[in-house]
């Protein structure tokens, strides 16, 4: 059976697992990610894939995502996060262990996951969503990854005359500032939703603002791309219970769905990429 080396690198920590055709995950280590020094941060990489698997025979690939900006052949121009630029990873690992390296955007590998592996692996085409820090998507058909870009938090938007990078005002920090520009200022945008709950005055409008935007940008895409579903993941999506069935009202032509998969779809979605190279 043949198996992938899956790698999930986050600001906090870099996870490595083996998974099998059957995407069973057969062993994973977690290490903290070394952060602010490429070369330090490639020997991390190094060592913990050689702490947790020692042996690599039958191992097809390395295939990872990661979140950032990526070249067509696995360079990275930048992780914000790790806060390092001009990565060589897929060409470090590559040389090191003389075994092929992929590397995608990590947005990139969670929507391969839940179009391969996770309850929308029927659907025709899906268009996944990340709602934290930043907004990420990409758009998969049949299973396989098509050309998008997973930097779609950065659309330009108008809001009350000026435009504004979208993510600046929806994702999860973004919202804090949207509602900073109304004069509300929350710390989080955990707090902002329960402020609306609780029936805030001012909240409550800039929630519809929030909605609002998120449905022109949900047609956006919709025109763009034609996805049979969005699958919504992230952060924010925390608080759903709050403002998702006022989301989905407000783009009834559309259909929102939560991501079924949680914090594995980025080692399992990297090992869909793997599996999915040709020799």
């Amino acid at each position: 059976m043949e198996k992938v080396v899956a790698l999930d690198i986050g600001g906090t920590n870099t996870r490595v697992a083996l998974i099998n055709e059957k995407y069973e995950i057969e062993k994973v280590l977690i290490h903290p990610t070394v952060v602010g020094n490429t070369e330090l941060f490639l020997k991390n990489v190094e060592n913990t894939i050689r702490e947790a698997l020692p042996n690599l025979d039958g191992v097809k690939c390395f295939a990872m995502g990661v979140p950032g900006r990526v070249r067509y052949d696995g360079y990275i121009y930048a992780l914000p996060n790790v806060h390092i630029v001009n990565v060589p990873l897929a060409d470090h690992l590559r040389k090191t262990f003389g075994i092929p390296a992929y590397v995608i955007n990590d947005a990139e590998a969670a929507a391969l996951a839940e179009s391969n592996i996770g309850k929308h692996k029927e659907e025709p085409s899906l268009y996944f969503v990340t709602i934290s820090t930043g907004v990420g998507g990409a758009f998969t058909e049949k299973g396989v990854l098509k050309s998008s870009s997973y930097e779609v938090g950065h659309t330009m938007m108008t809001y009350h005359g000026e435009c504004h990078e979208f993510e600046h005002m929806a994702s999860g920090t973004g919202l804090v500032r949207l509602a900073d520009m109304n004069g509300l200022h929350v710390a989080s945008a955990r707090e902002f939703f329960e402020c609306k709950k609780n029936g805030l005055e001012l909240a409550c409008r800039v929630y519809r603002d929030w909605i609002h935007l998120f449905a022109d940008w949900f047609r956006m895409i919709q025109d763009t791309f034609s996805p049979a579903l969005f699958a919504l993941t992230g952060g924010v999506m925390k608080s759903a219970d709050i403002f998702f069935e006022d989301m989905k009202r407000a783009v009834p032509d559309i259909r929102l769905e939560p991501c079924a998969l949680g914090q594995e779809a980025g080692l399992l979605g990297g090992a869909v990429y793997g599996f999915q190279q040709k020799e």
